[in-house]
This record gives structure tokens, C-alpha cells and sequence, in this order.
């Protein structure tokens, strides 16, 4: 579609390892929107606190999210099971979720185009997005998809080991008291054990361009 977009904001929430993060970036690409994923955000705030043990993990956070820019991000290697058992507890802590969310909105906020992927995306960033997705997965097609991913950097994890940091993960974000992983009433559903990383895009696109249709018509 050859349209000139003047605002358009996604929305993509669902567990770890669903293809949540592949099915934004895709849509951020072809649509020429700016890309944040807020597990890595998480995920980095677990590392830094992991990597300097700060005795206020609140003000240090505070000050090291203050002018984060995104490409540092990128360029970590932060998807490890220690990470992500760490980045689910920190996700409970209310004053880490304000830091985070902060940082979240005021990104949507310079960014009118914009696609954001997380747990808490459509739910409490952005529960005015023109479009929600939520994203699932069988538990052993996730693992698996993410011990392969692992296994590159990592030759000895074991598969048992990421299903389990798999499975408190989606448990630990499920079930927390501050913004739990729920699906938005308005969202779609993506389910990407049935869906390779094509099929998944054309699925998404359709329902971007029907969007694009009623906001800019023909």
C-alpha cells in the first residue's frame, strides 16, 4: 500500500517467545514505523542490575533510562534465561514499571508511527493504538524456537532449561499484580505455531491495511 502514513500506532502484546518481536519488527518494516520492543527494555534494566548490583535499584534505573537511546538496546546480547527469569521479577516492582513506562509513552509520543511489542502494550502504553495484536504460541514449539536461538552463543543450554525459564516467565507475567499480560477485548489474535514468519506478515498486513483503508480510504 503507497500511501504517505501520518499516524499510525500498533500495538503487539503476548508471552515470551510467541514471534511477538519478529511480527513487529516485519510490520514496523514494511510500514516504515519506529520499532520498540519493551521485554528488551526490561531485559536490559535486568542486565545493568545484574552486571553493577546498585544499592537504589530505583534511582540508578531512573538515571540510566533518563537518555537511553534504543540503538543500546539492540546492540546487547540480552536474551538469556538468567535475563529472563531476573526481567520477570523486576516486571512486578511498581517503580520500575513507571521508569519503563515512562520511557514507553514518551517514545509513542515523538513517534506517531509506531509499532510496540510487550505484555502490557495495548493493555496500559497504548489503549489507544490503531491496532492490537496478541500473540500465542504452544509452550514446545516456544521453547524450542528459543533454545535454537540460544544455542548459537550457547552451546551448552539445554532445552529443558529454557522451557523451564519459558514456563515461570509466562507464569510470573500472568499472574503479577502490576499490568499482568491480558489480552485487549479489541485485540487479534496471532497464533504463530500455526504461522511461518510469511504467512504471519501477510495475516498481520491485512488487517494494517484494512485500518490504513478507514483512516485514509483508497
Amino acid at each position: 500500500m503507497k500511501l504517505k502514513i501520518k499516524g499510525l500506532q500498533v500495538s503487539c502484546d503476548g508471552g515470551a517467545a510467541t514471534g511477538k518481536s519478529t511480527g513487529a519488527k516485519l510490520i514496523a518494516k514494511k510500514y516504515k514505523l519506529r520499532f520498540l520492543s519493551s521485554g528488551l527494555l526490561y531485559r536490559y534494566a535486568s542486565f545493568l542490575i545484574i552486571k553493577n548490583k546498585p544499592k537504589n535499584k530505583i534511582s540508578f534505573l531512573r538515571k540510566k533510562f533518563k537518555n537511553l537511546s534504543y540503538k543500546t538496546l539492540s546492540e546487547k546480547k540480552l536474551h538469556t534465561p538468567e535475563i529472563s527469569e531476573h526481567s520477570a521479577i523486576i516486571a512486578k516492582v511498581s517503580d520500575i514499571r513507571k521508569i519503563l513506562k515512562r520511557f514507553q509513552i514518551n517514545f509513542a509520543k515523538r513517534n506517531k508511527n509506531c509499532c510496540i511489542e510487550g505484555r502490557d502494550i495495548s493493555t496500559k502504553i497504548l489503549p489507544n493504538s490503531d491496532l492490537k495484536f496478541f500473540f500465542k504460541c504452544n509452550l514446545n514449539i516456544t521453547a524450542l524456537r528459543r533454545y535454537k536461538e540460544l544455542k548459537k552463543t550457547n552451546k551448552r543450554i539445554k532445552l529443558k532449561d529454557v522451557k523451564k525459564a519459558l514456563k515461570i516467565r509466562n507464569i510470573l507475567d500472568t499472574k503479577r499484580k502490576n499490568s499482568p499480560l491480558l489480552k485487549h477485548r479489541d485485540s487479534i489474535v496471532i497464533d504463530t505455531g500455526k504461522l511461518n514468519k510469511y504467512a504471519m506478515l501477510a495475516k498481520m498486513s491485512k488487517h494494517v491495511d484494512q485500518v490504513l483503508k478507514l483512516k485514509y480510504g483508497n
